[in-house]
C-alpha cells in the first residue's frame, strides 16, 4: 500500500484530490480507471463495482489496484467517504435509493440493517444529549399558555405533527394540526392572534410552504417553536424555541425516529405541566371510547 494509511473518515474531495495527484504517474489501466472515477464522482457511491468497471472499460480488480495505488486498502475503502455522504443525506433521494439497491445486489443487507439500527440510536442519543429539559419545559409552558397552538408538518413530518395534535387533544382543547385538507398552511393562520403558538417542523430539502407559514406567524406575533435539522434552517431564525433534530439515515428519505422521540418528550412535558384537570380529561376521553366500543375487549 505504498506505506500510506488513508483514514476512512476522509472526505470525498480529499480522496479525489489524492487520486488526481497520482493520476499522471499511474500505469495505463489504472489511469484509465482513475480517469473515469474523476470524471464521474457522483456515481462512485451508488454504482456497483461491476457497473463502474464496465463503464470505465476495465476489470473490477483494476479498481481495487487503483485504490491501493493511492493508499487505500481497496476500492470499498476508497469509496466509503462517498457512501458516508449518502448515508448522511447529502446526496439526492434517487442516489440513496440506488445505493440501497447496490447493497442488495452485493448481498450486504445485514450491513444495511446494522447501519439503520446505529443511525436510529445515534439520532436519538444526539437529540437528547444536545437538548436540555428546561428548554422543552419552556416550550411546553408556552403551548399551555397559548389561546391556540397550531402544529405544522408537511410531507414526511405531517403524520407526526397530526399525531402530536391528536394526543394533545386528549388533554387540552387548544391544539390543532394544520393545514386542513385542501388548504394551505397559511390559511389557518388567518385566524391566529398574537400570543398563539405555531409548532412547525421541516427538514432538508426545506418546504417552502412551512417556511412561509413561519414568516407569516412571526409577522402576526405568534410564538414559534421550530424543529429542524440544521442551525442554518430558515425556520430556526424566527423561533423563540428552536430545537435541532438529527435525521441521518441510510434510507433514501429523512429519518423521523428522533423527531418522534422529541414530540413524545414535548407531549410528556405538556401533560406534566397541564395541571390536575388533565387527568380527568384524559380519563373521559378513553372512557368515551370504551363506551362506544372502540377498544377490543379481552373476551371479544
Amino acid at each position: 500500500m505504498n506505506g500510506m494509511n488513508v483514514s476512512l473518515s476522509a472526505q470525498p474531495e480529499a480522496a479525489l484530490d489524492r487520486l488526481a495527484a497520482a493520476h499522471p504517474d499511474l500505469p495505463p489501466q489504472l489511469k484509465k480507471a482513475a480517469t473515469w472515477v474523476l470524471e464521474n464522482p457522483a456515481s462512485i457511491s451508488v454504482s456497483s463495482v461491476r457497473e463502474i468497471a464496465e463503464a470505465a472499460q476495465v476489470k473490477p480488480n483494476t479498481l481495487v489496484r487503483m485504490a491501493r495505488a493511492i493508499g487505500f486498502e481497496g476500492f470499498e475503502d476508497f469509496r466509503e467517504p462517498f457512501r458516508a455522504e449518502v448515508r448522511a443525506g447529502r446526496e439526492g433521494y434517487s442516489d440513496r435509493a440506488r445505493w440501497l439497491q447496490d447493497l442488495a445486489e452485493g448481498g450486504e443487507l445485514d450491513r444495511l440493517f446494522g447501519d439503520m439500527a446505529s443511525a436510529s440510536m445515534n439520532n436519538v442519543e444526539a437529540l437528547f444529549s444536545s437538548t436540555d429539559s428546561a428548554s422543552i419545559r419552556a416550550a411546553a409552558k408556552d403551548i399551555l399558555a397559548a389561546p391556540a397552538t397550531y402544529v405544522l408538518g408537511m410531507g414526511i413530518a405531517n403524520p407526526l405533527a397530526r399525531n402530536f395534535a391528536y394526543l394533545a387533544s386528549m388533554a387540552v382543547d387548544t391544539v390543532s394540526a394544520i393545514p386542513q385538507d385542501g388548504a394551505l398552511p397559511v390559511d389557518a393562520l388567518a385566524r391566529a392572534k398574537p400570543g398563539d403558538v405555531l409548532l412547525a417542523m421541516t427538514f432538508k430539502p426545506y418546504r417552502r410552504d412551512v417556511v412561509e407559514a413561519v414568516q407569516v406567524a412571526r409577522d402576526q406575533g405568534l410564538t414559534i417553536i421550530a424543529l429542524s435539522d440544521s442551525p442554518a434552517s430558515p425556520i430556526l431564525r424566527d423561533a423563540r424555541h428552536g430545537f435541532l433534530v438529527p435525521v441521518d439515515t441510510p434510507q433514501f428519505f429523512t429519518s423521523t425516529v428522533a423527531l418522534s422521540a422529541f414530540l413524545e418528550a414535548l407531549m410528556a412535558f405538556v401533560i406534566a405541566e397541564a395541571g390536575e384537570n388533565v387527568v380527568a380529561s384524559i380519563d373521559r376521553f378513553h372512557q368515551r371510547r370504551q363506551e362506544l366500543g372502540v377498544y377490543l375487549e379481552s373476551g371479544d
